[in-house]
């Protein structure tokens, strides 16, 4: 069966063996699961009637990397607010591989292998937990069971969940068809400007790269981070977990509070940066270093919040006053 945002028809379709949601290319995909998972007022959970199955995604392996390297035009998503900021083709692909949990590629001639290889690597990184299959594999039985069984880990934490800004990061290891993953953290807040002044080191290799910052100029705000392609944008995406907000806590996902006792300072909570950043022939040490250099001092450190206010802020837009650090 397949259903076309139709909630009712879903609700109507309770004893059917399986519901096969077909997406448009121009859906968000996790925003709109993760919408239709919750549960509207005075209607029962859908969770009380399916299993949220695994999203599955077809790609052409020959138009991924061009796809994921298009920042030059804007990808229409449904649903949109007409006065958000669009996507770009790179942002709108990359995140169509991140939301599945199977991949499909559709296999070409002989001449085709070296790039069919390099892309099943590449979507490797782009979504670690996810099964990659060829459409030849598709075909096989055995192959489809994870296209029509629900899968626990995917249900258990949700769309919605895993829309959270401050999400575990995932990361595959090793190096395959020269794609590689590297995984920065830091629990020292950025210098905004050195880390403007950073960015030609940082992102010259990198296809795609996502995480949260802590920036000392927007000391209590959660800074997303995500790139695509030569396009990168940070956000402010809501505030920091604290000690004694029960109501922040509650409204946290498990993942998160499991996160921040983690990593929780004594003085500084749930702060931290975090980045995964994903490309082909990536120089490690030289993206490190760069990163490294970019988060305050000591000195300005110990100086405190009051004074990171004052730091000029070329990312985020804060005025500069004669600052130190």
């Amino acid at each position: 069966m397949i259903i076309r945002q139709d909630l009712d028809a879903i609700a109507r379709a309770a004893t059917c063996p399986h519901v096969v949601l077909a997406l448009p290319d121009n859906v968000d995909a996790l925003p709109f699961l993760a919408e239709l998972w919750r549960t509207p007022l005075g209607r029962t959970p859908l969770s009380d009637h399916f299993d949220l199955a695994p999203l599955t995604v077809g790609v052409d392996p020959g138009r991924l990397l061009s796809d994921l390297r298009c920042v030059h035009r804007a990808a229409h998503v449904f649903g949109d607010h007409p006065h958000a900021v669009p996507f770009t083709i790179a942002e709108a692909a990359a995140r169509q591989v991140e939301a599945a949990r199977v991949v499909v590629l559709r296999e070409g001639g002989a001449e085709d292998d070296g790039r069919l290889e390099g892309s099943r690597a590449l979507l490797a990184h782009l979504s670690p937990s996810a099964l990659v299959l060829l459409d030849t594999e598709a075909r096989d039985s055995t192959s489809l069971t994870p296209l029509t069984r629900p899968d626990s880990g995917w249900a258990a934490a949700g769309p919605a969940d895993r829309l959270d800004a401050i999400a575990p990061a995932i990361r595959r290891r090793g190096i395959s068809h020269g794609v590689a993953s590297v995984l920065w953290r830091s629990g020292r807040p950025l210098h905004p400007q050195r880390l403007a002044e950073s960015l030609p080191r940082i992102m010259p290799a990198v296809v795609r790269s996502r995480g949260h910052l802590w920036v000392a100029t927007h000391s209590d705000t959660v800074i997303s981070w995500r790139s695509a392609g030569r396009h990168l944008e940070l956000r402010q995406a809501g505030k920091w977990l604290e000690d004694g907000d029960a109501g922040a806590w509650r409204a946290a996902s498990p993942e998160r509070r499991t996160l921040a006792s983690w990593h929780w300072d004594v003085y500084y909570g749930e702060r931290r940066n975090e980045i995964v950043f994903i490309g082909a022939e990536l120089d490690e040490d030289r993206l490190r270093a760069a990163l490294d250099t970019a988060v305050l001092d000591d000195r300005a450190l110990a100086l405190g919040a009051a004074h990171w206010t004052c730091l000029p802020d070329p990312l985020l837009g804060t005025a500069a006053r004669n600052p130190e650090g």
